[in-house]
């Protein structure tokens, strides 16, 4: 997979599924092969901790979250942001034309080659929602633009599903990196102060450190970030 001078684009549903899913690789890219990133956010990430949604409630910890964004931005040092406010593991509570129509919105303006976005597998609604709104709103027609999408697991969120899912994280594309982009990662995700936790938690530094051990292992390297490859139209 060839990613020099690409435009690359990394549709998420909440603040931290960036730095969780290709935090290390994002880094080594943007430092190594002249990439141009933006970051989608869909959603706010927070308010389902309550029994009822009410942002109200939640606003000066939306304001902090917000906050956050910006600082694990700087660790990883993506170039474009965009976030936007669906309700946090409600996405089934909205329109999927709706997060379609806020993609394609900024697909249009990006000119994105490839995007990165969630196994359309994981156990979150929001994840789910996101991969297929990801996969409608490219159509592979013909001014497509996008002729890359690959998915990644989501720590706490790929892992945990059913072993009777038929919808496994089946990873065939793995990108190696080095100590200094998985302590990007890790400095990133631990702006996320609502976000991170600790060992043995999946979001957890040591956790972190250990799955990108895990699949170096797989392919013979020292840390590595897994991915599927949806599709590639060369």
């Amino acid at each position: 997979m060839n990613f020099d001078n690409k435009k690359i684009m990394i549709v998420v549903a909440h603040p931290d599924d960036e730095v969780l899913g290709l935090g290390g690789t994002m880094n080594n890219l943007i430092l190594n092969k002249n990439v141009t990133t933006r970051v989608v956010i869909l959603g706010e990430g927070i308010t389902s901790r309550s029994n009822k949604r009410d942002p109200d409630q939640w606003d000066k910890e939306l304001k902090k979250h917000k906050a956050n964004i910006l600082a694990a931005q700087k660790c990883i040092g993506y170039h474009q942001l965009s976030v936007y406010e669906f309700p946090d593991n409600r996405f089934d509570s909205v329109d999927l034309l709706d997060i379609i129509k806020i993609i394609e919105k900024e697909k249009l303006d990006f000119q994105p080659d490839i995007i990165f976005t969630h196994h359309g597998g994981d156990v979150n609604i929001d994840h789910q929602r996101t991969f297929d709104a990801v996969v409608t709103a490219c159509r592979p027609l013909r001014h497509e633009n996008v002729k890359t999408i690959i998915t990644f697991e989501t720590a706490s969120g790929t892992e945990w599903r059913a072993n009777s899912d038929p919808k496994h994280f089946l990873p065939n594309l793995f990108y190696s990196f080095d100590e200094n982009n998985l302590e990007s990662k890790i400095k990133s995700m631990e702006k996320y102060e609502f976000e991170k936790r600790t060992y043995p938690h999946p979001r957890s530094p040591e956790a972190l450190k250990i799955q990108a051990q895990r699949w170096g292992v797989v392919v013979g390297a020292e840390y590595v970030e897994a991915f599927c490859i949806i599709r590639t139209i060369k």
